[in-house]
């Protein structure tokens, strides 16, 4: 069996992964266009867990016969035989999945609402939410593969989310957009019906935070070197992104509650390392 690490750039838009003219990630394959099954972080990441990858939206086709072709990828991916979506049965996750076919399942994540504590843990022999959300080296430090045993990893990298700063960046200099810098501290903070004033949207501050996304997607690209050089040589690596982003679009910064296709579309690319 491979070994199996499903990386996640967290909030990485598609256009964005290309703007920053990956190498390393190259050598994996072809980049593709698809699209995510969620529009934030947390129910993302439980679709990734349940072997749903960001799909390819395909055309005349019934959607059964998708997940069905959909889900054989993970013969490929785990150099196995006789896997598809009923395999999964009865928790339908990958974690305890794999546990029962020999497999360490390990979680190393980046963002809070992705903590142990959450159902996302379920299944995993080791699970942590790092100290810092944007230290993806970090996590490379802490990936081992037993001798004994196959072993499978999410890593939920953070550099590409809000703010998208790198780790040797110190935090005073990290841009705060006014109404999103710590938004959870404060989203009890209005009664209920209480009414907010929107923050006007600054184009120019936008664009430098796309920017900012591309530059760290050029950072995690040469991480990624790091990376092959750790795994086995039976390893297959796939790298997408959890959903995307907004930067201004119809009068939006974000992701999350709204139906757009920047918010949906995500980079996703994969391979063995041999």
């Amino acid at each position: 069996m491979n070994n199996y690490l499903l990386i996640v750039f967290d909030s990485c838009r598609y256009d964005s992964f290309l703007a920053a003219r990956p190498k390393t990630l190259r050598k994996l394959g072809r980049i593709e266009r698809r699209w995510s099954y969620a529009s934030w972080t947390a129910p993302s990441h439980y679709n990734l867990l349940m072997g749903l990858m960001p799909h390819s939206s395909p055309k005349r086709t019934y959607a059964s016969e998708y997940y069905k072709t959909d889900f054989l990828k993970f013969n490929e991916r785990l150099g196995g035989g006789g896997i598809a979506f009923e395999s999964m049965a009865p928790a339908l996750y990958l974690p305890p999945f794999l546990k029962r076919l020999g497999y360490k399942t390990h979680a190393r994540v980046s963002l809070p609402v992705l903590n142990p504590h959450t159902i996302l843990n379920h299944g995993f022999d080791s699970y942590k939410l790092m100290p810092k959300h944007n230290d993806f080296r970090a996590m490379l430090r802490e990936v081992q593969f037993a001798e004994d045993a196959p072993s499978f990893y999410l890593l939920n990298a953070g550099e590409t989310h809000y703010p998208y700063a790198l780790a040797d960046e110190p935090a005073d200099s990290w841009p705060k957009l006014s109404g999103v810098h710590g938004v959870f501290k404060h989203l009890d903070a209005h009664a209920p019906g209480g009414k907010t004033r929107p923050t006007p949207m600054n184009a120019r501050k936008l664009a430098e935070l796309r920017q900012r996304q591309v530059d760290a997607v050029r950072f995690l690209d040469g991480a990624m070197e790091e990376l092959f050089d750790l795994v086995p040589a039976n390893t297959y690596i796939t790298v997408t992104s959890d959903h995307g982003e907004l930067f201004g679009e119809d009068g939006y910064f974000g992701h999350g509650p709204i139906q757009h296709p920047k918010v949906l579309e995500t980079p996703f690319v994969e391979g063995k390392i041999r």
